[in-house]
């Protein structure tokens, strides 16, 4: 242009739940309804009529709160199909001083992005994994806890403990519950933050971005302690 200038932009083709990002409500649905009883015939090719990501793009934010259960069973990271139950979140929270409470976030750490990060070993990672298991649920519930998010690709364990149901924490915490599920973060750095100062809290602010009909968006989510 006159007078000397230049520019650079860019432009992203991609999926929008390939890396650390929120599942919106439509996400996951079955007996063709999805969560707050809307049928399912709202989500079509032309996106999410009913709950969707966009719908939340002025949160997700408040107290968050990291349980580290790799760190619970002194391991780099949990083993595949490693189903975390409700007596394990309990133990954490007994290990770490911490409670959960009604609206707060919680950040769960398996290690499984670990495991990845230190192998590369892309066939493992997404082969099997550790996370939440059903128990969790009622875990979750009884302590109103609103968001869950952690370090593997699909937050629960996998397979089920149920191999002919699967995804059964998604169907019941997304469908059932209204619960917003984040998955593949990062917590090593925060993790270690924590375990030297004894603080296993933060305010979390982790916005999805105002994607029109979305199920799904990618966020970079920051924890201030």
């Amino acid at each position: 242009f006159a007078g000397g200038f230049r520019y650079t932009d860019d432009i992203v083709v991609m999926a929008l739940q390939c890396a650390t990002q929120w599942d919106a409500l439509a996400h996951v649905f079955y007996d063709d309804q999805l969560y707050n009883g809307y049928p399912a015939t709202e989500v079509t090719t032309r996106g999410a009529l009913k709950d969707a990501i966009d719908r939340q793009a002025k949160g997700i934010t408040g107290r968050g709160v990291l349980l580290d259960v790799a760190r619970l069973f002194d391991v780099p990271w949990l083993e595949p199909g490693h189903a975390i139950t409700a007596g394990d979140l309990d133990a954490a929270c007994a290990a770490q001083g911490v409670e959960l409470g009604s609206g707060d976030i919680l950040m769960v750490r398996t290690g499984w992005r670990r495991m990845f990060v230190e192998t590369a070993d892309r066939a493992a990672f997404m082969g099997s994994e550790p996370g939440l298991g059903l128990t969790c649920c009622e875990w979750l519930r009884d302590r109103d806890v609103a968001v869950v998010c952690a370090d593997n690709w699909a937050l629960e364990a996998v397979p089920a403990v149920d191999p002919s149901v699967r995804m059964p924490v998604h169907m019941v915490l997304i469908r059932d519950m209204g619960v917003t599920l984040g998955e593949m973060f990062d917590f090593e750095e925060l993790a270690a933050d924590c375990a030297s100062d004894g603080v296993w809290e933060c305010f979390f602010c982790g916005p999805p971005l105002k994607v029109t009909r979305g199920v799904g968006s990618p966020i970079n989510p920051l924890a201030i302690k």
